[in-house]
């Protein structure tokens, strides 16, 4: 299983990014996937995620309209259009597998790729 994360740049807030993710592994085994972000000094935190039959998303309260996440199941890559940029945004952002019904990880072996940085600047 693997992931590579790519999109992210250094940008002025009020901008946009797209985030892709290509899986080259087995991860349409798995339900869901799922974009997180990891702030320096603070917990890696759950952004966006999206089933993969049935399209089913959650989003965190702090990206909710900002942010859309989606997928091409053809391609195994999932993307995340984030509008209107904040600086609380900066962070790394991955992507990752998870459970769709509980959106967790739980169970799931702790494995993640090297992310891509979002930078916003004020």
């Amino acid at each position: 299983v693997q992931w590579v994360e790519s999109g992210g740049g250094l940008v002025q807030a009020g901008s946009s990014l797209t985030l892709s993710c290509v899986d080259s592994g087995n991860t349409i085994a798995f339900n869901a996937m799922a974009w997180y972000r990891q702030a320096p000094g603070k917990y890696r935190e759950l952004v966006a995620g999206i089933t993969w039959r049935s399209d089913k998303t959650k989003y965190a309260d702090s990206v909710k309209g900002r942010f859309t996440i989606s997928k091409n199941n053809d391609k195994n890559t999932m993307y995340l259009q984030m509008n209107n940029l904040r600086p609380e945004d900066t962070a790394v952002y991955y992507c990752n597998a998870l459970d769709g019904s509980t959106w967790s990880r739980e169970g799931f072996y702790d494995y993640w790729g090297q992310g891509t940085q979002v930078t916003v600047s004020s």
